[in-house]
């Protein structure tokens, strides 16, 4: 049975490659994105194709992929706002996901970023590097006794909330569900609106829906409490980077750290060190010395590589034997 993989990377195939030994798939890899300019690679008898976070499933993408004969559609990632999901129902294909892949890994990541950025540890490192120990322009903030804001408290953000409970911060939280152990734990569950009204600090933990595109905008930054700190792990797209930009300048936000952008898939997961990069709106932002920029990594553990990999081999596995993995179906085929 065959599986083609799209925006493969070494670490990617590695993985794969190792876990399927107990699975036995013919594994073919391509190292660019899915999308129409590449979908007619796509072979007959190909039962499923995998892809990650910036591959375009769209209806026209989907239509050929059912021509082809394609069932599955296997995203080894959380979020699916990439997959038009009424075309792969119309076409009878299921669609997959890994629900849950090492949720410390990327509420780690946060709380990493959220130091770095603080305390100016890159600025640090590199000014040691050239035998700078002058301290000046490298101070931060306690975060012991500071407001937290988390937005979106599913399997990361409730690993977050624990991190910053960790550093005796004051824990606010906003979700349409509110979880009983974070209560218990002394979360406080409010409204958006007050969440962005009291945050010192506020992380991103929410799916990319049509309703939480933009959620960071020109109105909600203005709600925001001068000098807060922004940070985003989950997708580029829930912030309006122009807006966040002004927010910089005014020093309504006095820090960002982002690990995603909302145009990423034009530029991350590839080298462009030797390119001219034409976005000019990154360009801007990263050229702010209160800004961090990586390159959607924070998934990036060999925790989190191997149960993608796993739980993907084995709902591909369950698939083509007529059952549907527990939680990880988005279309059913």
């Amino acid at each position: 049975m065959k599986i083609l993989f799209f925006s493969a990377k070494p670490y990617d195939i590695a993985t794969f490659n190792q876990h399927n030994a107990s699975y036995g798939f013919e594994l073919e890899y391509f190292e660019t994105h899915l999308g129409p300019h590449i979908v007619n690679a796509v072979g007959e008898g190909t039962f499923a194709v995998c892809v990650f976070v910036n591959d375009n499933l769209s209806a026209e993408v989907i239509d050929v992929l059912a021509a082809r004969g394609v069932k599955v559609i296997a995203l080894r990632c959380a979020g699916f706002n990439n997959v038009d999901l009424a075309a792969a129902k119309k076409h009878g294909i299921t669609v997959c996901r890994v629900p849950a892949y090492s949720p410390e890994a990327v509420a780690e990541y946060a709380a990493a970023l959220l130091l770095t950025l603080n305390r100016k540890i890159h600025k640090a490192y590199n000014r040691v590097r050239e035998q700078n120990f002058s301290l000046n322009g490298l101070l931060g903030f306690n975060m012991h006794g500071k407001t937290v804001g988390v937005v979106g408290t599913g399997r990361i953000g409730k690993a977050f909330c624990k991190i910053m409970l960790g550093f005796g911060c004051k824990v606010w939280a906003f979700d349409l569900y509110q979880d009983a152990e974070l209560v218990a734990d002394g979360v406080h569950y409010t409204t958006f609106e007050d969440l962005l009204n009291e945050a010192d600090i506020i992380s991103l933990h929410c799916p990319l829906s049509p309703e939480s595109r933009h959620l960071i905008n020109p109105y909600t930054l203005g709600l925001m409490k001068q000098g807060a700190t922004l940070i985003n792990t989950s997708r580029g797209a829930l912030i309006d980077t122009r807006a966040v930009i002004a927010a910089l300048k005014t020093g309504r936000l006095a820090h960002l750290g982002i690990d995603v952008y909302e145009q990423e898939d034009r530029l991350f997961f590839k080298d462009l060190s030797g390119s001219i990069i034409e976005d000019d709106t990154i360009q801007r932002l990263m050229s702010f010395p209160n800004v961090l920029v990586t390159g959607h990594q924070a998934f990036f553990t060999a925790d989190a590589l191997a149960q993608i990999a796993e739980t993907t081999l084995n709902s591909i596995r369950q698939l083509s034997n007529g059952i549907e993995p527990e939680g990880a179906v988005l279309v059913k085929g």
